[in-house]
């Protein structure tokens, strides 16, 4: 017979926001419940891909570049996050859910520090101020995917809420871009992190068993010869 202790507990998803000078975690925010699916979608950066001259072929015929890469591919990743307070009655709620999202809004916005600093600097007759800089976020998902990503979306979905409107269930569809080593400064600890995410895709796939030839209808003749 099965007891309760002995199911493994499912591992969450989440984030965490990282000092990137340290590299030691600001904020955990731990889903409360993974998403039911993933959509990933990853685009190569092609240096053939600067559009088609009308020939069949690569613009200006260079047809040297068809197989060349500029950098990493830029994957972006989707999915629904769910928070319900109703699902944590033991959990005091007083505010509803407003903590939560609080928490995932502020990953796209300045604090309110950074709003005046910059117009102190503006009203100081600064020439130039530069784009506020965002802590370095991290996305992860299980041991074996743990990447540097921006925010892209986050669109907010509430469905339920308490006698004082707060709300106490809500649906959260976020999207979010992997940065790069293109994306990033050389030396930045995010680009250190995604070298290290593109190590274990390369562990991952060199674990892969590959098939045969023989399978697919193929020879080794097949291949040199370029004929069935």
């Amino acid at each position: 017979m099965t007891r309760y202790a002995d199911i493994p507990k499912p591992i969450r998803s989440g984030i965490v926001v990282v000092d990137p000078d340290h590299g030691t975690p600001q904020r955990v925010i731990v889903l409360q419940f993974n998403p039911d699916t993933l959509e990933r979608s990853l685009a190569p950066q092609s240096a053939g891909d600067s559009g088609d001259g009308g020939s069949g072929g690569a613009a200006g015929g260079d047809r040297n570049e068809a197989l060349r890469l500029k950098g990493p591919a830029q994957e972006t990743w989707k999915f629904t996050a769910e928070i319900d307070a109703t699902d944590q009655f033991e959990v005091a709620a007083p505010e509803g859910i407003h903590p939560q999202l609080a928490t995932l809004e502020m990953l796209v916005q300045p604090t309110t520090a950074q709003l005046r600093a910059a117009t102190r600097l503006s009203q100081q007759g600064a020439i130039e101020i530069s784009p506020i800089e965002m802590p370095l976020t991290l996305f992860t998902w299980g041991s074996k995917r743990v990447m540097p990503v921006r925010l892209t979306e986050v669109s907010i979905n509430e469905s339920a809420f308490d006698v004082n409107l707060n709300p106490i269930r809500a649906s959260l569809s976020i999207g979010m871009k992997i940065l790069t080593v293109s994306d990033l400064p050389a030396g930045h600890r995010g680009a250190d992190l995604y070298m290290a995410h593109l190590a274990q895709k390369e562990r991952l796939a060199a674990a892969a068993r590959g098939g045969s030839l023989g399978v697919l209808g193929l020879g080794g003749a097949d291949l040199v010869t370029g004929r069935g």
